[in-house]
């Protein structure tokens, strides 16, 4: 699917929709990122709101089920004080046959503001970007096998607050790349930002073909795909979307793609440990590594929230 960054970015170079990764300029991104750090700790304080988008509407549109993605983005816009409702549209409108369109157009008439769309469907949140008012933003909250754009930024703002300076680092994106949205941004982000060794490790069965393009080293061994780098990002085995037999057991796959403390062991010592979530431990991660040290899952769930604060403000809010 191409998106062009025309397709996101007004003509001054300013956020109009985010919808992928791909093709954004790298001062976008760490626009993004910096206008993120403001909102770390926010929670923390006693007032948890700001006036940001007070009077904007936001239509949190899910197609398909989310539990972390949709709080945190219903959070973060409740936290700059932005009227929010939150629709499961899969048993709703469109389980009455309603079209994507219809029911979006219907929300247009209730005076919307932003949309966040998630998708089972590769392209649906283009798709309704290029449908809605001038005046309506959209946002990509995940659509198929294509892009996590949100998540993506969450990960670099993660990588960079616990690393520093993306250049040098060498990066492992291990597990089930071929049915992960998530490892796409992930791999479109890095690279913009300057990462040059980036790993893909996974069984052949579960790497799309042609993910070579894409700048990356792909490793079929664990081991050799883990020695000596920074960061190592864990992708959730995504049974759901699987069709046939990919793999021969969950535990066969623990046994070669999963991350023990042994297998962690090969990295940089200061190497962290991240993961998109929701965790099937025992069958991409063992619960000490998970929970151990070297973990950062969950400060990535907190920094998503202030990620998705900035985007939204970014987009709705007359951020510069």
């Amino acid at each position: 699917m191409m998106t062009t960054a025309t397709d996101q970015l007004t003509a001054d170079g300013r956020l109009r929709h985010l919808l992928t990764l791909q093709g954004l300029p790298r001062d976008v991104l760490l626009h993004i990122l910096d206008a993120a750090a403001g909102f770390v700790g926010l929670g923390d304080g006693e007032s948890k709101k700001l006036p940001l988008l007070r009077g904007k509407t936001v239509f949190n549109l899910f197609f398909e089920s989310s539990t972390r993605t949709r709080t945190t983005f219903e959070i973060a816009a409740k936290r700059l004080s932005a009227d929010v409702i939150s629709l499961n549209v899969a048993t709703s409108s469109q389980s009455k046959g309603e079209s994507v369109l219809d029911t979006v157009q219907n929300l247009e008439a209730m005076d919307a503001d932003l949309f966040v769309v998630r998708h089972a469907a590769s392209g649906a949140a283009h798709f309704i970007a290029r449908h809605t008012r001038p005046h309506i933003a959209v946002v990509n909250a995940g659509d198929g096998r294509h892009a996590h754009p949100t998540q993506g930024l969450l990960d670099m703002f993660t990588i960079r607050q616990f690393k520093g300076d993306f250049a040098p680092l060498s990066v492992a994106i291990v597990g089930d790349v071929l049915h992960s949205r998530v490892a796409r941004s992930e791999i479109h982000a890095l690279r913009t930002l300057g990462v040059h060794d980036i790993r893909v490790v996974a069984p052949r069965t579960l790497l799309p073909a042609g993910i070579e393009d894409l700048g990356v080293r792909v490793c079929h061994d664990l081991a050799a795909g883990l020695q000596g780098v920074d960061v190592v990002m864990m992708l959730r085995l995504q049974n759901e979307r699987m069709k046939g037999s990919l793999l021969p057991s969950a535990g066969e796959y623990f046994k070669n793609y999963g991350l023990t403390p042994e297998k962690l062991a090969l990295a940089a010592p200061d190497a962290i440990v991240m993961h998109p979530g929701p965790m099937n431990r025992g069958v991409e991660i063992d619960s000490a590594v998970a929970d151990g040290p070297q973990a950062v899952i969950l400060p990535q769930v907190t920094f998503g929230i202030a990620v998705r604060m900035a985007v939204m403000n970014l987009l709705i809010g007359g951020a510069a």
